[in-house]
């Protein structure tokens, strides 16, 4: 029952991250964003693409 609680838990504060890097996304009103800033956002959603695969259980 614990580990259920974490696990619905630790996947809404995922669904949060996911919702402000795609917020970051669109508010980002320069026509051009910086390589530094394309890189860091990239580096970010592959992150969170990781630990969603390992609170689902999917072994990388």
């Amino acid at each position: 029952m614990v580990t259920a609680a974490g696990l619905s838990g630790w996947r809404g504060w995922l669904e949060l991250k996911r919702r402000e890097l795609d917020r970051r996304d669109t508010a980002d009103t320069t026509p051009v964003a910086s390589a530094g800033s394309r890189i860091e956002i990239a580096d970010l959603k592959e992150r969170i693409r990781k630990l969603e695969a390992i609170a689902a259980g999917v072994d990388l």
